[in-house]
């Protein structure tokens, strides 16, 4: 497939957005400016990769010639070691060129609503929930997202029932989406007396976070009940009536939110999770084959439903959809998520290129 005609378009296409963003006034048209400012940022990086991309091709000529050549034995021998870094690097840059020429997903550019959930495990379920929260947290931070939390149920060893949070910056639902599912780890508890490997389970949900265009909700759709927050918060929490629960009656979804002391900025939060795990449903309804949402996305969170396994003797992490080990289990619990996150990302645009016949 020859991209060189794809890239000029993408040049162009970006030139027409760059001009429309330095119109008077475009920054008042709200929706439009932000359509704009996405797609120009998706362009950059496209057209960035683009001109890589040919600048690879042509050094790849380019090492090819030296490597045919017979005159400099040594020469050509460093020219072969450059051919196959260069060969690596066109099918990188091509795949990200490709992905440029997809449909747009337009939740993709959305921040995201992370809800982490004990599962199989007992105690230990609770505790690796809150590993789980941390891993994201430092990914974000890392990132340079902000990260949010909405609601919390911590469990007796300071672990996790429950706990949701948003994470607001740019592509965070993009490259956190694919986290979805039930992960798995394998270790030795801190309750254990015996020192033996206990398999305990966590859910994750990664829900786009629903603008008030996307999701209308119609007051008599809510029921809201207002009560006192408990656990850890301090007096200003604990004693004031500022939790907020809100019914939504069509679909029996229930959303809790105690984080703040406000129960005004409480049931603004409530109904930003309520929009995010409607707009996530309508989703999962109308796209039935990237239904990994809310339900879907978590199963049961049974041991065999696993996504991903954490197994702390062979220090080893294990994407299960991609069949990807990583060995550096403390360093992706710290963060380190882009050696988890780059190869599903290139994963989901080969599937998608296939399907698409490009």
């Amino acid at each position: 497939m020859d991209l060189r005609p794809y890239i000029a378009k993408l040049r162009a296409r970006f030139a027409e957005v760059e001009t429309a963003l330095s119109q008077p006034g475009v920054f008042q048209q709200g929706t439009r400016a932000q359509e704009l400012t996405r797609e120009y940022a998706r362009l950059k990086e496209a057209v960035q990769c683009g001109e890589a991309f040919l600048k690879a091709l042509e050094d790849l000529d380019g090492n090819r010639l030296l490597a045919a050549a017979d005159d400099d034995p040594e020469l050509a021998q460093m020219a072969r070691d450059e051919v196959e870094r260069l060969e690596a690097e066109v099918d990188r840059l091509a795949l990200k060129v490709q992905e440029a020429l997809l449909p747009v997903d337009p939740t993709e550019g959305r921040n995201t609503i992370v809800e982490i959930r004990a599962g199989a495990g007992g105690a230990e379920s609770a505790l690796f929930a809150a590993d789980l929260h941390r891993m994201f947290t430092r990914y974000a931070e890392n990132r340079g997202w902000k990260v949010e939390a909405m609601d919390t149920n911590v469990s007796d060893l300071g672990g996790f029932r429950e706990v949701i949070f948003s994470i607001t910056g740019q592509d965070a639902f993009k490259r956190l989406k694919f986290e979805s599912g039930v992960h798995r780890v394998q270790r030795v508890p801190a309750t254990e007396a015996q020192g033996r490997i206990h398999t305990s389970t966590a859910t994750v949900a990664v829900l786009p976070e629903a603008e008030e265009v996307d999701i209308e909700i119609r007051p008599e759709e809510m029921e809201i009940s207002v009560c006192r927050a408990s656990g850890p918060g301090g007096q200003g929490v604990n004693t004031t009536d500022s939790a907020v629960q809100i019914l939504h009656k069509p679909t029996g979804l229930i959303v809790r939110c105690a984080d703040e002391r406000s129960q005004m900025k409480n049931k603004a939060k409530a109904l930003k999770v309520l929009r995010s795990r409607l707009l996530s449903r309508r989703i999962a309804e109308e796209q039935a084959r990237y239904a990994a949402k809310r339900k879907a996305q978590v199963g049961t969170g049974e041991r065999n439903e696993k996504i991903r396994t954490y197994n702390f003797p062979q220090n080893r992490v294990t994407d299960h959809r991609i069949e990807l080990s990583v060995y550096d289990l403390p360093g992706i619990l710290e963060g380190d998520l882009d050696c988890l996150v780059e190869p599903l990302l290139e994963n989901d645009v080969r599937e998608r290129l296939t399907e698409l016949e490009l």
